[in-house]
């Protein structure tokens, strides 16, 4: 069995008086790729957020690497090794490709260390390499992805939450976006992965959980949920 590298116990958040995540339970497993399905509005954004520190959560527990992390700064829990890659990209345009990666490794002071990363990274992605000094903003959507997964690896993260990876890219692109996430796996990168294309996201996961109005109604393994008729009901077109 794989070690436990995040747990979540009875997490709740709420914006205002409405609440997005109603206690929710699950885990992932050093190694998987875990997937959380649903349709807009079910609560996995949030779910995301909570798990990184980006908004406080109502109740509950965050565990990552052993360590109870639920009330923890978001740029300290980079620092114990999770990133996240929000949805939209949400790259710096105005800045170069390389300013972008720099900003990816914020919290390390060794430039050594800095440069390396980026080499790696470059050699995960030629494109960006022959981009380095482009503006961020003049890339394809495509481009813009690898780039935000670039400065996501950055921080040399064991865990990675991917917040919508496919959205906005072409049809043929999303499958340079599977072999990506397929390859950081194998690298040895954890993934935890929010997607609308739920088709998708079951291709690539372990295990995955189906959220409905804040609460998970469904788990299992990727490779069962893809034969669920509620899944394929509601979310593979069947």
């Amino acid at each position: 069995m794989s070690e436990v590298l995040l747990s979540v116990e009875g997490l709740q958040a709420r914006y205002g008086k409405v609440a997005a995540l109603r206690g929710i339970d699950f885990r992932v497993s050093e190694g998987q790729i875990v997937a959380l399905l649903g349709s807009n509005g079910a609560g996995k954004t949030t779910t995301l957020k909570a798990i990184s520190g980006l908004i406080a959560s109502s109740a509950g527990k965050v565990v990552f690497r052993g360590k109870d992390i639920t009330k923890t700064p978001s740029h300290e829990i980079v620092r114990l090794g999770m990133a996240h890659l929000p949805e939209g990209r949400r790259i710096f345009k105005d800045l170069t490709v390389s300013e972008n990666l720099e900003l990816g490794s914020y919290t390390l002071k060794d430039n050594t260390e800095r440069q390396r990363r980026m080499r790696a990274v470059y050699e995960r992605f030629p494109i960006l390499s022959a981009r380095a000094r482009q503006a961020g903003g003049t890339l394809s959507g495509g481009e813009q992805q690898m780039l935000a997964v670039g400065r996501g690896l950055m921080a040399a993260p064991k865990l990675l939450l991917m917040d919508e990876p496919s959205m906005g890219i072409a049809p043929l692109i999303v499958r340079d976006i599977i072999k990506i996430i397929r390859d950081l796996r194998a690298d040895g990168t954890t993934i935890l992965l929010v997607e609308q294309n739920a088709r998708m996201a079951l291709s690539l996961a372990d295990y995955g959980y189906v959220l409905e109005n804040g609460s998970i109604v469904l788990e299992g393994k990727g490779a069962d949920l893809r034969k669920d008729d509620k899944v394929v009901k509601a979310y593979l077109g069947g």
